[in-house]
């Protein structure tokens, strides 16, 4: 059966998508040091990130050209990767954020006070991430979310990029990253020393701007 060119007009307006960016990051990549050097974050950012989202977009343009066919096969087909690199780009634009040259100490306000009725203490909160977080097999992340039907801060790990949201529910407030490109080329294997010390740098305003939005 032949198509009428405005069939051929409305496939392509169909396929016409606004392209993923890589973010900037809110501060220079030697900002974080010593806790994490310009080396890594300069590989981390420019170079791991920037490959999930020129990925991303060669995946989602192939799956929306499968979309249109009805290319039920070729859709499945897609979807890991179209997980993998989509979360990866989720996962570190929430990162970059949760971090800060200026972060580190306690959260405040309403997310202290969330984190002691969930955790008991900040203390024992930051025990449970870091365990957590340290002890995943492989790589993946560690994350403080919200559930929003308990209305409670849940610390939960995601194996290799899976976002938070679209998999579990839970809103992401905080992520620590363990891929080995995170940590490794400072850090070596001691994954403990590297969780350890990025608690010096979490933004917990950040983090607290997250739960607000969360609640709402």
């Amino acid at each position: 059966m032949f198509r009428t060119i405005g069939q051929h007009v409305g496939q392509r307006a169909a396929l016409t998508r606004r392209l993923h960016t890589l973010p900037d990051l809110p501060y220079d990549y030697n900002a974080l040091e010593p806790i994490v050097s310009a080396e890594i974050m300069q590989l981390h950012h420019g170079k791991h990130h920037a490959a999930y989202v020129a990925n991303l977009n060669v995946v989602e343009e192939k799956f929306q050209e499968a979309q249109a066919k009805n290319d039920l096969k070729t859709m499945i087909t897609l979807g890991p990767a179209l997980r993998f690199n989509g979360g990866g780009h989720i996962n570190h634009s929430i990162f970059w954020h949760n971090l800060s040259p200026n972060g580190g100490g306690k959260p405040e306000g309403e997310l202290m006070t969330a984190i002691v009725k969930d955790f008991g203490t900040f203390d024992n909160f930051k025990n449970i991430l870091s365990t957590s977080t340290v002890g995943i097999q492989g790589s993946g992340w560690g994350w403080l979310g919200y559930n929003k039907t308990t209305k409670n801060l849940v610390v939960t790990t995601q194996v290799n990029q899976d976002p938070l949201e679209a998999t579990t529910g839970l809103v992401p407030l905080l992520g620590i990253d363990v891929w080995e490109h995170a940590y490794y080329l400072q850090y070596k294997n001691v994954r403990a020393d590297y969780v350890k010390n990025l608690f010096n740098i979490i933004n917990w305003k950040d983090v607290a701007q997250r739960l607000e939005a969360a609640r709402q």
